[in-house]
C-alpha cells in the first residue's frame, strides 16, 4: 500500500553500519532539554503525554510529573509510576530509534542543532518499561523487538517513519527485519505526526514537533513541507506518492536524479 509503513520500509536507503567511534550521548545534547519552549523538559512532556491519571509537583505549572499509570506498549503490562530514588527508573523514556544507532547510520554528519532536535523529538520517544528499555540498548529491529507481539507492527512503523524523516539509512538485516514484521500488517500506517513529516523527508529534521497536551483532541493534519524543499531521499518521495519526481516539480532535487535525465526516483 503506497504510503504505508511497509512501502516506506522497502524504500529506505540500505548501507552498512558506520563505526561507532566517537559516539557520546552528549553529542545529542546534555540530557533532556526544553526544545519546544513550553517551560517543561522533554522527559516530563513525554510522561505527561503517555501516562494516565498523572499528578504534578505543586508549583511547577503542571510540568514535573509525580505519579501516573503507564499502559506499557513494550510488555503489555500496566506500570505504576512514582517519581523518586529507586522508583523513577521503572518508567523510562525510550528513543525508538536509538541515538547510537542513528549515529552509526547518518547522524555523524549532522550539526549539533539537528542532533539535539532528534534526541528530543517526541515522534521518536515513548514512555516504556525501564528494564525492557535497558535490555533494548541501542539495538535496531534486526536485534530487538518488544516482547509484546501485538505492538511490534506499531513499533517498527515508528522506527521506519523516524528514519525516513531524518534520512537515516538501515542495514540490510535491519530492513529485512522491518519488512518481515510489517508484512504481517501490510496496511499498517506510519504513526500520527510521522507520516506527513516522513513524506517531507529531511525538511522535518530542523526541529522536533511540539509535544501535544495529554489526551489531545483530534486536529488538522500537519502542513506539508514547503514546495521548494526537496525530498530527503526516494523513500520519502515514494511515501508521499510523489515518485517519480520531475525537474520543476515540488520536492525535486538533483540528489534524487542520479542519471541527470530530469526524472528522479524512477
Amino acid at each position: 500500500v503506497a504510503g504505508s509503513a511497509l512501502a516506506t520500509a522497502e524504500q529506505l536507503e540500505v548501507k552498512g553500519r558506520a563505526p561507532k567511534t566517537g559516539y557520546e550521548r552528549d553529542l545529542f545534547g546534555s540530557g533532556w532539554v526544553d526544545v519546544d519552549h513550553n517551560g517543561c523538559d522533554t522527559r516530563n512532556d513525554i510522561l505527561a503525554r503517555d501516562l494516565e491519571g498523572e499528578t504534578f509537583k505543586p508549583g511547577t505549572r503542571d510540568c514535573v510529573v509525580l505519579t501516573g499509570t503507564l499502559a506499557d506498549p513494550y510488555s503489555g503490562e500496566t506500570i505504576a509510576f512514582a517519581r523518586g530514588n529507586g522508583t523513577s527508573n521503572e518508567v523510562q523514556i525510550d528513543h525508538v530509534v536509538a541515538l547510537s544507532d542513528a549515529w552509526q547510520k547518518g547522524a555523524q554528519g549532522w550539526d549539533e542543532g539537528t542532533r539535539v532536535a532528534f534526541a528530543n523529538d517526541p515522534r521518536n520517544l515513548l514512555a516504556v518499561d525501564g528494564p525492557l528499555n535497558g535490555q533494548k540498548g541501542d539495538a535496531d529491529a534486526a536485534t530487538w523487538l518488544p516482547p509484546n507481539r501485538a505492538y511490534r507492527c506499531a513499533y517498527v512503523a515508528r522506527q521506519v517513519g523516524v528514519k525516513a524523516i531524518y534520512g537515516l539509512w538501515v542495514t540490510q538485516a535491519e530492513q529485512d527485519a522491518m519488512v518481515r514484521v510489517l508484512s504481517t500488517c501490510p496496511d499498517q500506517p506510519l504513526p500520527d505526526g510521522v507520516g506527513a513529516a516522513a513524506a517531507a523527508g529531511g525538511a522535518a529534521a530542523a526541529g522536533p514537533a511540539p509535544v501535544p497536551a495529554p489526551a489531545p483532541t483530534s486536529g488538522p493534519a500537519p502542513a506539508p513541507a514547503p514546495a521548494d524543499v526537496p525530498y530527503a531521499n526516494c523513500a520519502a518521495a515514494r511515501a508521499a506518492g510523489a515518485a517519480p519526481v520531475h525537474r520543476g516539480d515540488p520536492g525535486y532535487g538533483k540528489h534524487l536524479d542520479r542519471d541527470g535525465d530530469g526524472v528522479g526516483c524512477e
